[in-house]
C-alpha cells in the first residue's frame, strides 16, 4: 500500500478529463502545497499536435517528462497533475523523486467522455484522443498508486483522496 507523509510530492494521474487539474488544485490547497499542471509544460508543438487530434508519441513526450522531472528534483513538496499513463513515465518521474505518491483518478470511458464533451477552450478534443489515452494507460497496481474512483461529485473525490493519503483524516 502506498503511504503519504509530510514532505512528499503527489502526482494526481489519469486520462484527460478524469479531474486531475481540478482535484490536484484542490488537494494542493487543502495540503498547503504548490500546484503545477503538467499540461503547462508541453511544448507549443505538442499542444498543436494534440489540438489537431493527433496523439503524442513517446518521442514527443521526452522533453516534457524531462521538464517535469526537473521540477520534481527540487525536492520541495508539491502537487502535480500529470497523465502519467505508462509505467515508464511514472518510473521516469520517480527517478527525479523516489518518494513520489501517485493518486490515480480512475473512471470508465463513458463517464469521462461525458465530462470532456462539456469542456470548452481546451486543446484536448475528440473521443478518438480519449480512446487513445485509454489504450495507452497502464493501470498502476496498489503498490504503485492510490486508486480513487471518480464516479461521484468532485467534493467526494477530493475527500476520498485526502482520506487515502493523509493518515487519520476521514
Amino acid at each position: 500500500m502506498v503511504q503519504f507523509g509530510a514532505g512528499k510530492s503527489i502526482v494526481v494521474m489519469g486520462v484527460s478529463g478524469c479531474g486531475k487539474s481540478l482535484i490536484g488544485q484542490r488537494l494542493a490547497n487543502e495540503l498547503a502545497l504548490p500546484f503545477f499542471d503538467a499540461d503547462d509544460f508541453h511544448s507549443p508543438a505538442n499542444v498543436a499536435k494534440m489540438a489537431g487530434g493527433v496523439p503524442l508519441t513517446d518521442a514527443d513526450r521526452a522533453d516534457w517528462l524531462d521538464a517535469l522531472a526537473s521540477l520534481l528534483k527540487t525536492g520541495a513538496p508539491l502537487v502535480l497533475a500529470c497523465s502519467a499513463l505508462r509505467k515508464r513515465y511514472r518510473d521516469r518521474l520517480r527517478l527525479a523523486d523516489p518518494n513520489l505518491v501517485f493518486v490515480h483518478l480512475d473512471g470508465d470511458i463513458d463517464t469521462i467522455w461525458a465530462r470532456l464533451s462539456q469542456r470548452r477552450d481546451h486543446y484536448f478534443t475528440g473521443r478518438d484522443m480519449l480512446e487513445s489515452q485509454f489504450a495507452q494507460l497502464e493501470r498502476p497496481g496498489a503498490d504503485e498508486a492510490i486508486r480513487i474512483d471518480i464516479d461521484r461529485p468532485a467534493d467526494a473525490v477530493l475527500a476520498a483522496c485526502l482520506a487515502a493519503i493523509v493518515p487519520g483524516r476521514a
